[in-house]
């Protein structure tokens, strides 16, 4: 989920005349967050506490309620902090093959050191895939992200592509795996000039005992009349009749239905990841890589924001063309892909996932963060 999404937020008139993905048409500076895709998978846990709180369930039910208030508390990073920060929505800077993005959140009050790593896998599509790990909690988050996108009744509308796999150890041992899928999202407020993220549609959180968490997302005049609502239901193995209902805004609180108790509030503070000085990154780091034009960007300087973008994009397509006539092809730092995830079909399985395939990215485990990088 990264949860992450690659539109473009531009004149409805040019969007509505386009006929392709939108994400393959080319953003001018003054419309781009300074912030590139391959950093959004860092929104997954800026909440770290509640990342590591997983591995304290003393049930299978109690895990997969942990697991659903942990996901639930990642929406507002990942679908409206740049809204609150940059005044609208903004178009993300646009990944180049290759780049990576490492971070960590640092063992605070026990709950383990959280480290991460991302990388770039694919230019068109768009693919992130990324790694979330607590090894000192036994706690691991492996997914992609692809995005495309359509132009529909004044809105944008994303179909975010893949999921991802959250494993757990227990305490008696074995593992757990949760399958997570991702919202469906919608561009509103075009018209406007003054874009804002809206989820809809269904995603699930399937736990390989069977407890499934259905998540529905809904906009302005469904189940409150505001924006970001959601109402979340738990069900038992082999029953499609809910135990737990949770309701509310994802952006700022929401309560168990029977019990009238809070179950997740994002009014808090979030905390920003751990990286690197930029000076210290690798060239191929996100950060350092779109330094110039992430400056320009933020300083109204969108002169040299674009020179500057254009430079990176038109090393790119060199690079492209270098590798294709010499017959060979970019070869990934961190990750395998497969064809077919078999943790994904074999829990998506359980609810009937559409479509009942899909690819992955495997982690290689070749990366050693820590505070040494800060």
């Amino acid at each position: 989920m990264s949860a992450a999404y690659n539109v473009l937020i531009v004149p409805t008139t040019r969007i509505a005349a386009f006929s392709g993905d939108l994400s393959s048409l080319t953003a001018p500076p003054f419309i781009l967050s300074p912030i590139s895709l391959t950093e959004f998978p860092a929104y997954w846990c800026e909440r770290p506490e509640l990342f590591s709180a997983i591995t304290e369930a003393k049930s299978d039910e109690d895990r997969s309620i942990r697991v659903l208030r942990w996901f639930i508390s990642t929406l507002k990073g990942q679908y409206t902090s740049r809204n609150e920060k940059l005044g609208s929505e903004k178009k993300p800077l646009n990944p180049v093959l290759g780049e990576l993005f490492y971070g960590y959140w640092p063992d605070l009050q026990g709950r383990g050191q959280t480290d991460l790593v991302v990388e770039q896998v694919s230019h068109h599509p768009p693919i992130t895939a990324y790694y979330i790990s607590n090894k000192a909690k036994g706690i691991a988050l492996q997914g992609h992200n692809a995005q495309k996108t359509s132009f529909s009744g004044g809105s944008i509308i994303v179909k975010q592509i893949g999921h991802a796999v959250l494993t757990v150890d227990l305490p008696e041992g074995g593992k757990e795996e949760f399958l997570i899928t991702l919202p469906r999202l919608r561009i509103d407020g075009l018209w406007y000039g003054s874009p804002y993220v809206e989820l809809s549609e269904t995603s699930y959180i399937q736990s390989s005992t069977g407890w499934l968490s259905t998540i529905e997302y809904k906009g302005k005049g469904y189940f409150s009349g505001k924006s970001h609502t959601f109402k979340a239901s738990v069900s038992p193995p082999r029953t499609t009749n809910p135990v737990h209902t949770f309701e509310g805004l994802w952006h700022l609180t929401s309560k168990d239905i029977r019990t009238g108790q809070i179950f997740t509030d994002v009014t808090s503070p979030k905390e920003e990841v751990t990286v690197k000085n930029v000076d210290d990154m690798d060239d191929w780091e996100s950060r350092k890589l779109w330094k110039w034009v992430a400056r320009g960007i933020r300083e109204g300087d969108f002169e040299t924001a674009a020179r500057e973008k254009s430079k990176i994009e038109n090393e790119q397509r060199q690079r492209r063309r270098d590798e294709q006539a010499a017959g060979t092809r970019w070869e990934l730092k961190h990750f395998d892909h497969i064809d077919s995830d078999p943790s994904y079909e074999r829990l998506g399985r359980l609810f009937k996932a559409n479509p009942p395939t899909e690819d992955a990215y495997i982690y290689r485990h070749n990366h050693n963060p820590g505070p040494s990088q800060a």
